[in-house]
C-alpha cells in the first residue's frame, strides 16, 4: 500500500508542480528618482534629447515584450508613493505626504515663514493600529503571502520611521528582507566603503545586510541584484509562486559614479554630476537585464509579470543635479517634489504572462492602482477585514486593450519639502481629469489650468479662458480632499487652515 501511494505521488508530482506554477510570479522593479525621460526607451511620442543621452538596452528589450504606459503617475516624493503602492491609498488619504525620517517622531518638513508645520503621518505606514502619526493599513504583500506566495523584498524600503512597525518589511507581509530599512537613500554605493558601514562613520543611511560584498568592487546596484537572484532560487526550484519587490537605491543621491560606465558619459560631454547620474542609470539597466536573463534561464519568465517603474519624477534641483535647474525632465515641467508633470509622471512597463509583443497605453494610471491590480493577477481575494478604503482601481483590462471609465487623479502636498520654493514645489495640490489638469497653490490661492494633450509642458495657463472647467475641477478636487479629511497647512498669523480650491475660487470672484 505504501509503495502504491509513493508511486501515485511520483506520478502526480509533475502535475502538482505544473498546477502550482500556473499562479503567476510577480516581479516589481522600482527605481528611485528616475525621470520619465531618463531612458533610451522613449515614453513620449518621439525620441528626446535625454533619450539619446542614456544607454538602457535592457529596458528597450523589456519594452519590446511589455505594455508601455505613457501617462503613468506617482507622487512628487518617495515615501508617499511607496505607501500608496503598498496600500492602494492616495497620499492625501493616507496622509504620509512627505518623505519619512529614519528617526521616529521627526518630521522632515523645512520651516516656513507663512505656514505652521502640518500634522501629517510623519512616521509612515503601520500594519498595527494606534501607532502615533502613522496610517494603519493592510499592505498587499501580506495578502499575497496569505494566498501562497513567497514574498521577497530586496533594496530600498522607506515605508516607516525606525522604531515603528512599518520600518521592518517583515511586518508588512514580506517573508524575506534584504537591505530594506527606514532610510531613503544609501550612505554609499561603493562596496569598498561597505555601503556606509564603516566603524565610527556609519550613519542612519548605511545599507544593511550586504557584508558579503564589503571591501569589494561590487557596486550597490549589483549587490542587490545578486541577492535578489539568490532569493528566487528556492521558490523556483520548489515551484512556488513568488513576489519579488526589488527596490533599487539608484538613482537617488548621492550621485556617486559607477566607474564602469562613467567615462563614456564624460567623453560624451556631460558634466561630472550628470555623467555620474547617467552611470547609475546604466548600472540599473544592467541589473534589469541580469534579472530577466535569470528568469529566462529558469524557464519561469513567461509565467512572470514584470513591472518596471519609478517612485517619482527625476530630480531637477541644484546643486544635486548639473545643468540649469528644472530643465532635466523637459519637455515636462519641473521635477521631483513638484505637482507639475516633471515631478509626478514616471516611466512604467508591465510585462504580462506570456506577453511577447509591445503595446502602448496612453490612458492615465496611478501608483495606487497596483494594489488591486497585482492582487487580481495573483488571483488573491482581499480579506473582508482589509482596514483601508482603496483609491486605486484594477488596471489589468488595459493590458488587453480594454478601456476603463474616466478616472480622476489627485495630488496633495501640504508640506515644505525643500527650503527653496520652485514651480509646483511646496504647498501645492493638483487634479487631472481627461486631458485637463488644474494646479492649486495653497499659499496664494492661485489656480492654473492646462490641457495636457495640447501642452504637455504646462506652459500655457488657460484658466481665464475656461472658467467652467476651472469650476468643475476645483469642485472635484475640494470634494475629494474633504472626503479624505486631507490635511491643510495652517497660517501662522491667523491660526486658520489654507482654503480649499473651491473656497479660494469663490473668494476671487
Amino acid at each position: 500500500m505504501r509503495k502504491s501511494i509513493g508511486l501515485l505521488i511520483c506520478l502526480f508530482a509533475p502535475v502538482l508542480l505544473f498546477a502550482q506554477q500556473q499562479q503567476p510570479n510577480i516581479v516589481v522593479i522600482m527605481i528611485d528618482d528616475l525621470g520619465w525621460q531618463d531612458l533610451s526607451e522613449p515614453f513620449d511620442h518621439k525620441l528626446s534629447k535625454n533619450n539619446r543621452i542614456y544607454k538602457t538596452p535592457n529596458i528597450e528589450a523589456l519594452a519590446k515584450g511589455s505594455t508601455k504606459f505613457t501617462n503613468a503617475y506617482a507622487t512628487p516624493v518617495c515615501t508617499p508613493s511607496r505607501v500608496s503602492f503598498l496600500t492602494g491609498m492616495n497620499a492625501a488619504h493616507h496622509k504620509v505626504t512627505n518623505w519619512t525620517s529614519p528617526v521616529r517622531d521627526q518630521p522632515t518638513d523645512v520651516t516656513d515663514s507663512v505656514f505652521e508645520r502640518a500634522d501629517w503621518n510623519f512616521n509612515g505606514l503601520s500594519p498595527i493600529p494606534n501607532i502615533p502619526n502613522t496610517v494603519f493599513a493592510t499592505p498587499f504583500p501580506q495578502l499575497l503571502k496569505d494566498n501562497g506566495y513567497v514574498t521577497i523584498h530586496v533594496g530600498k524600503a522607506h515605508w516607516g520611521a525606525a522604531g515603528t512597525p512599518g520600518a521592518n518589511p517583515y511586518n508588512l507581509g514580506f517573508m524575506v528582507n534584504i537591505a530594506g530599512h527606514a532610510a531613503g537613500h544609501p550612505q554609499s554605493y561603493y562596496g569598498q566603503e561597505n555601503y556606509g558601514n564603516i566603524p565610527g562613520k556609519a550613519g542612519l543611511q548605511a545599507v544593511p545586510d550586504l557584508s558579503e560584498y564589503h571591501q569589494t568592487d561590487t557596486f550597490l546596484t549589483d549587490a542587490l541584484t545578486l541577492e535578489a537572484i539568490k532569493t528566487l532560487e528556492t521558490p523556483i526550484d520548489r515551484g512556488q509562486p513568488f513576489f519579488l519587490n526589488l527596490g533599487h537605491y539608484a538613482v537617488h543621491t548621492p550621485l556617486q559614479a559607477d566607474k564602469r560606465f562613467f567615462q563614456y558619459y564624460i567623453d560624451a560631454g556631460l558634466d561630472t554630476k550628470e555623467a555620474a547620474y547617467a552611470s547609475l542609470i546604466e548600472g540599473m539597466d544592467k541589473s534589469v537585464g541580469e534579472l530577466v536573463a535569470y528568469l529566462k534561464s529558469k524557464q519561469v519568465y513567461d509565467n512572470t509579470v514584470v513591472v518596471f517603474l519609478s517612485d517619482n519624477g527625476g530630480l531637477s534641483l541644484p546643486p544635486m543635479r548639473g545643468g540649469e535647474q528644472h530643465t532635466q525632465n523637459l519637455p515636462l515641467r519641473a521635477g521631483k517634489g513638484s505637482v507639475y508633470e516633471g515631478g509626478i509622471r514616471v516611466p512604467l512597463l508591465i510585462k504580462a504572462v506570456d506577453q511577447r509583443t509591445a503595446r502602448k497605453v496612453e490612458e492615465p494610471i496611478a501608483i495606487t492602482d497596483f494594489f488591486p491590480t497585482l492582487l487580481h493577477i495573483a488571483g488573491a481575494t482581499p480579506k473582508k477585514d482589509i482596514v483601508q478604503e482603496l483609491d486605486g482601481r484594477n488596471i489589468y483590462p488595459l493590458l488587453s486593450g480594454i478601456k476603463l471609465k474616466e478616472h480622476v487623479f489627485i495630488w496633495h502636498t501640504p508640506n515644505k519639502w525643500v527650503p527653496q520654493d520652485g514651480p509646483g514645489i511646496n504647498y501645492y495640490s493638483a487634479i487631472r481629469k481627461g486631458d485637463w489638469k488644474l494646479v492649486y497653490a495653497q499659499k496664494t490661492g492661485k489656480i492654473e489650468l492646462y490641457n495636457l494633450e495640447q501642452d504637455i509642458g504646462e506652459q500655457y495657463d488657460v484658466a481665464a479662458e475656461q472658467p467652467a472647467k476651472v469650476d468643475e475641477l476645483a469642485g472635484l478636487l475640494s470634494q475629494q480632499l474633504r472626503h479624505w479629511k486631507a490635511i491643510m497647512p495652517v497660517y501662522k498669523n491667523t491660526g486658520l487652515p489654507a482654503k480649499y480650491p473651491d473656497e479660494a475660487l469663490a473668494k476671487s470672484k
